[in-house]
């Protein structure tokens, strides 16, 4: 098993970032979805009362299946069936904290979860322990700090568009990001996400490549994602949460359209 905290400072406000964060996971699915594979949203609803990380919350709750498909690591096609590449996720989100749990019920069945557990918090990475760990969990945890503007990523997933050191928002002003950014922002627009990954994969011989490629991969796309939460910044500032989940249903229309006859696209393993 391993554990890592990723701490992902970002130039909005916590209540931006809800928006922002709705908005671009609805983009990016619909970036990634097509010929087969990609996200099918199940369920999404409300939930009330629920017991998360000790405490009573309530939020929206959906259910979603990846097809990962040709999106799967080429080490893993030649040893999962075809047909496994399966993945649910349920996932409570009573913002600012929420839970993920990622399975693979087809294949590995208990011997495979994912969990992500995040909190959104106003101020930079230095809250040491802000989802109340056990003195357990924090010595197996490693903390990994991501910058959207100075950490490198592949020429494959470079984008012009999405590149927070070149973008300048035309509605709010802020941007591009360089250098000691955090050391410039104002504090007031200032916040961190901080996700706690758990993973435990149980395959004798392959459990620690698979587990250090799985966060690798997550890394990979927290650094991505809000890259592109901050990028669509104009896009989605002025939308309402009713403007978002407007959105949310108009993409979910689509990507059934595009899961059953678009092409394959988006996102590929490393």
């Amino acid at each position: 098993m391993l554990i890592k905290e990723f701490r992902i400072p970002m130039p909005l406000s916590v209540e931006e970032y809800q928006y922002g964060q709705l908005y671009a996971f609805s983009v990016e699915s619909l970036n990634n979805t097509g010929g087969g594979e990609g996200i099918e949203v199940l369920r999404s609803e409300p939930f009330k009362d629920v017991l998360l990380n000790n405490k009573r919350h309530s939020g929206q709750y959906t259910y979603k299946i990846y097809h990962m498909g040709s999106k799967a690591p080429g080490f893993m096609k030649h040893l999962m069936p075809k047909g496994s590449f399966e993945f649910h996720e349920e996932s409570w989100n009573a913002y600012p904290y929420s839970k993920t749990v990622i399975s693979n019920p087809k294949f590995m069945k208990e011997n495979f979860q994912l969990v992500i557990e995040s909190i959104h918090h106003a101020g930079g990475p230095d809250v040491d322990n802000i989802l109340d760990l056990s003195e357990e969990m924090l010595k197996l945890r490693e903390v990994v700090h991501v910058d959207i503007a100075n950490d490198k990523i592949s020429s494959k997933d470079y984008k012009a568009d999405l590149d927070p050191t070149i973008f300048r928002s035309k509605k709010t002003g802020r941007g591009p990001l360089t250098g000691s950014w955090l050391k410039s922002v104002n504090k007031n627009s200032l916040m961190t996400c901080y996700k706690l990954v758990t993973v435990e994969f149980k395959w004798f011989g392959l459990q620690g490549r698979v587990e250090n490629h799985i966060m690798n991969t997550e890394q990979r796309i927290f650094n991505l994602f809000h890259r592109q939460i901050f990028c669509l910044l104009d896009e989605w500032c002025n939308m309402s949460m009713e403007d978002i989940r407007k959105f949310e249903d108009k993409v979910k229309e689509e990507l059934d359209k595009q899961l059953k006859y678009g092409e394959p696209r988006g996102m590929t393993a490393e």
